[in-house]
């Protein structure tokens, strides 16, 4: 098992087709960017991969920016495939994510979570995560 940041150099067509399907066990109605295009700004995204035996079976991302309020990161797109569930990967994944939180001295990481993830929710609280008292709005834009 490698767990792994991901740069632009390592992005492949075979890699991406992998995150293609591991995406599909999160949303099959997420319309998906490619990795080379996300990766363009390097800056401001931090990927995490683990791959088993040239297979990717977890991934996570962490958006950076700046605001008047401070600068931020957050955990985006945290999916481990079914087959690999329970065995310590979505763990390892955010804890290099929130390793590089620590290197690039962001004041905040945040992440959202449906309420029915209760295994992910676990995890989330028990690497320091608390549940903040607020709404999430989401206006869906024509592109």
């Amino acid at each position: 098992m490698q767990i792994k940041l991901l740069s632009l150099n390592d992005v492949t067509q075979d890699l991406q087709s992998q995150v293609t399907e591991l995406y599909l066990q999160l949303n099959s109605e997420l319309k998906q960017r490619s990795l080379k295009i996300i990766l363009e700004r390097p800056e401001a995204i931090e990927i995490v991969v683990c791959i088993v035996e040239h297979s990717l079976v977890g991934i996570a991302m962490m958006a950076k920016y700046t605001v008047i309020s401070g600068h931020k990161g957050m955990i985006e797109d945290v999916v481990v495939s079914n087959n690999h569930r329970g065995k310590g990967i979505g763990r390892k994944l955010m804890e290099l994510l929130l390793l590089r939180a620590t290197e690039c001295k962001l004041d905040d990481v945040l992440l959202f979570s449906g309420h029915h993830r209760t295994a992910a929710i676990a995890l989330y609280k028990s690497l320091g995560f608390t549940l903040k008292n607020s709404g999430l709005y989401v206006k869906k834009m024509d592109s």
